[in-house]
């Protein structure tokens, strides 16, 4: 509880730091580069010592977040670990008359790995990027309600593609598991009856069977991987074309007198905050 609670404090200290960050690039915009004089120079300085301050915050407790959130993910494992050995050894004979050794090991190594994984990685990344995103949506449109608006429906438009491509990899990547899992019972199964596999000299067969469910693996995990590649190609190219267009219009508006420089600066910052929000949160809905 503790670990999770400081995990928490840490990772809301480094959104809010990140968040911050663009507001202080628009006041020595339009307070440092559009003074003159003496009070130009000190507006730059005095921001520039904001910004180094608030990276050496983010940097603190980035690291922090880093920490509590890897202790957190290795716990969980070893204690699910543990869990699955404990229900395991308690199954009747006819489990483990049915159900080979080496499915069993695979489960226990391999899927528990891929669980450390997404608790010592993704979910403190998805929470991360959800903290950005809500964080910076408000502060885009609290810089500008027009701009905003557009954005938000035409980022609205771009989940749907992402939503579609994210089901997709989520079945093969269930597959890929399944059948890594199948190559490892197989490994199992002959390498408990090797005796009876030399006897009757069937190595090189074995050896092609086990070739075969290797390659099987290999073909479904490539799958995964293009309609993953295929995903992370929609969701920059919609993500930051939506943001172009909207970001063009914001240069009309400067241009316009609708809007200053520094707010405009602001507005890219928070932009580009949401956008890689965005695509992180698509990569974390993968794993």
């Amino acid at each position: 509880k503790r670990e999770f609670l400081l995990a928490g404090i840490a990772l809301l200290v480094a959104a809010s730091a990140t968040l911050a960050i663009p507001y202080a690039f628009r006041q020595m915009i339009d307070l440092g580069f559009g003074a003159t004089g003496s009070k130009s120079i000190q507006h730059v300085n005095t921001y520039f010592l904001a910004l180094f301050g608030v990276a050496c915050i983010l940097a603190i407790a980035t690291a922090a977040r880093f920490y509590m959130v890897s202790w957190l993910g290795e716990r969980v494992t070893a204690d699910i670990r543990s869990a699955v050995y404990r229900h395991v050894v308690r199954q009747s004979p006819q489990f483990f008359e049915t159900t080979q050794s080496g499915e069993v090991l695979s489960r226990l190594t391999t899927d528990t790995t891929l669980i450390q994984a997404v608790v010592g990685t993704s979910i403190s990344m998805a929470l991360r990027n959800t903290l950005l995103f809500m964080g910076g949506l408000v502060m885009l449109f609290v810089t500008s309600i027009k701009l905003s608006s557009i954005i938000i429906v035409l980022l609205a438009a771009v989940v749907l593609p992402i939503v579609i491509f994210g089901r997709r990899v989520r079945k093969l990547s269930r597959d890929s598991q399944d059948r890594i899992a199948d190559a490892s019972e197989m490994a199992g199964e002959i390498l408990n009856a090797i005796p009876t596999v030399q006897a009757f000299t069937h190595e090189g067969w074995e050896s092609s069977r086990f070739t075969s469910s290797v390659e099987n693996a290999f073909n479904t995990g490539m799958a995964r991987i293009r309609a993953r590649s295929m995903l992370t190609l929609v969701a920059i190219l919609l993500v930051f074309g939506a943001i172009v267009f909207v970001l063009w219009l914001g240069a009309q508006a400067v241009m316009g007198g609708l809007m200053t420089g520094g707010e405009l600066a602001q507005f890219i910052l928070y932009a580009v905050i949401v956008a890689g929000s965005i695509g992180a949160l698509s990569e974390v809905l993968v794993e």
